[in-house]
């Protein structure tokens, strides 16, 4: 669960299979211990339905509970 957290700190949002993939964790053990972090409060999840080649994709789209990114570098509008 500990690599799936850091993995969604490091990377923002992502779906489960892109998780998967890139921690080396299998896609079931993914989803179980993504629940587990949400059953704890640390992961937000919901479902998502992509459709890639006409063919629907399922999965759960997971990020860190509470998490801000900081702010781009460079200048800002300033509000009048």
């Amino acid at each position: 669960m500990q690599t799936i957290l850091e993995y969604l700190k490091q990377g923002g949002e992502r779906l489960d299979s892109e998780i998967a993939a890139a921690t080396g964790i299998s896609l079931a053990e993914v989803r179980l211990g993504v629940t587990r972090l949400k059953d704890r409060g640390d992961v937000m999840v919901c479902r998502s339905i992509r459709y890639q080649d006409g063919k629907e994709i399922d999965g759960m789209l997971c990020r860190v509970s509470g998490y801000i990114p900081p702010k781009a570098p460079g200048r800002k509008p300033t509000k009048a």
